[in-house]
């Protein structure tokens, strides 16, 4: 597979992205048009009223994948230029599942307010900001920032997609399961960008604050903790409890976005009847599934990995959620377009699964709604138009959009 890898991204031709021209160039007119002279005008008509920005150029469907390097997947710290090649595929997705173009942009900054001063200098390029594998807790201040100083949607991806793809995978596995939002005990294993946002977004959608146990190195935090920074103090949580066995004990469901084999075989024995474990820790989750399922045959379970029923995917979200902000001209993502899109994506895991997305993988005859399939596939065609409408229709909602309900969207 590593062999492979290398080969894909060397061959034919170095990397995983290219610019096309988009309109005919091939005569002397023509180049006259794309450039002097003829590029004068659309320049006139910008500097007379920057939204004329989106009629001329590619601004409105161009987005900036950009990192500083120091959270890259499983592989931390390796540095902007280690990390092209993953910012290079996360443009590769935005435009094979939502035809977005990407530029990808690796930043090298040892400080924040470097990374937000860069990011600031540049976003008038752009339509959106994909800001990816940036560790905590800087990362929520350079998305705060941004957010604030900006007027194009700024989206931390390692936070807010995979927060909502738990969130709606969280809340069809509880409805199988008989339980509700509200009153379901649930342990989030690791305190990082993706658990403190996961964390936000369940309480958002109806989670009860008592009812959820966030875990990191040190154990459960707690509101008792004097080490806590501004993010961990906000999700603390008022108990005894003070180990992931304590907080397990009991427990409806588990998400885990730490480490590999971190939940034994006690910890799952200890949870309530029909448990929802969430094991995303990629490749290897905290437990893995043959286990969980010789210990607990009333669970339902997800992990990151595609080779496992019911992968917990961002693909399913981030391109869906920048093209219908895209396309109303949202000036931001705000927590209504996130519940929207997890609203979305929960309903359509819950219809008839398209013939064309079972011949998608080998193997697969059959889907339905159940505790095998809980979330939908990263292929379905439904994604596209359900969820980028729901957020356009959010972010008009809001208040956020600047341009109207795009006519080819569904009613």
């Amino acid at each position: 597979m590593n062999k492979q890898a290398l080969a894909y991204h060397a061959e034919p031709r170095p990397g995983k992205i290219g610019i096309d021209v988009t309109k005919s160039a091939s005569t002397q007119h023509e180049l006259s048009l794309a450039y002097t002279p003829g590029v004068a005008e659309p320049v006139r008509h910008i500097h007379a009223d920057p939204e004329n920005a989106y009629r001329y150029t590619n601004k409105g469907n161009l987005v900036a994948v950009i990192t500083d390097g120091t959270a890259v997947l499983g592989l931390g710290k390796v540095g902007g230029l280690a990390s092209k090649p993953v910012m290079e595929g996360k443009s590769v997705l935005f435009k094979r599942f939502a035809d977005i173009d990407c530029f990808d942009i690796e930043v090298d900054a040892r400080h924040p307010q470097a990374f937000i001063e860069t990011v600031v200098r540049i976003a008038p390029t752009f339509g959106g900001i994909n800001l990816e594998d940036i560790a905590a807790p800087h990362c929520f201040e350079i998305e705060q920032a941004l957010v604030e100083q900006l007027d194009i949607p700024v989206f931390h991806d390692d936070q807010h997609g995979t927060a909502i793809i738990i969130a709606a995978g969280l809340l069809n596995a509880l409805e199988l399961q008989g339980k509700s939002l509200a009153e379901a005990r649930i342990v989030v294993l690791g305190a990082g960008a993706a658990g403190i946002a996961a964390i936000r977004l369940l309480l958002a959608l109806g989670a009860h604050r008592d009812n959820i146990f966030a875990i990191d190195r040190q154990g459960v935090i707690h509101v008792g903790r004097q080490d806590l920074n501004p993010y961990k103090f906000g999700i603390a949580a008022d108990t005894e409890r003070r180990t992931l066995a304590d907080a397990m004990n009991g427990a409806d469901a588990f998400i885990g976005v730490s480490g590999p084999d971190l939940v034994t075989a006690d910890m799952l024995a200890s949870m309530a009847p029909r448990p929802v474990v969430f094991a995303l820790s990629n490749p290897v989750p905290e437990v893995r599934p043959a286990l969980a399922r010789e210990v607990r045959d009333d669970l339902i379970m997800a992990t990151g990995r595609s080779d496992y029923p019911n992968q917990i995917n961002n693909v399913l979200g981030f391109p869906f959620i920048f093209r219908g902000a895209l396309d109303v001209r949202a000036s931001k993502i705000n927590e209504n377009m996130q519940i929207a899109a997890v609203e979305a994506l929960r309903a359509i895991a819950h219809e008839p699964v398209p013939a064309e997305v079972l011949a998608a993988y080998d193997g697969l005859e059959s889907l339905q709604f159940g505790p095998d399939y809980i979330i939908p596939k990263p292929f379905d065609p439904r994604l596209r138009e359900r969820v980028s409408a729901a957020v356009a229709r959010a972010a008009i909602e809001s208040g956020v959009a600047r341009a109207p309900y795009p006519a080819h969207y569904p009613d």
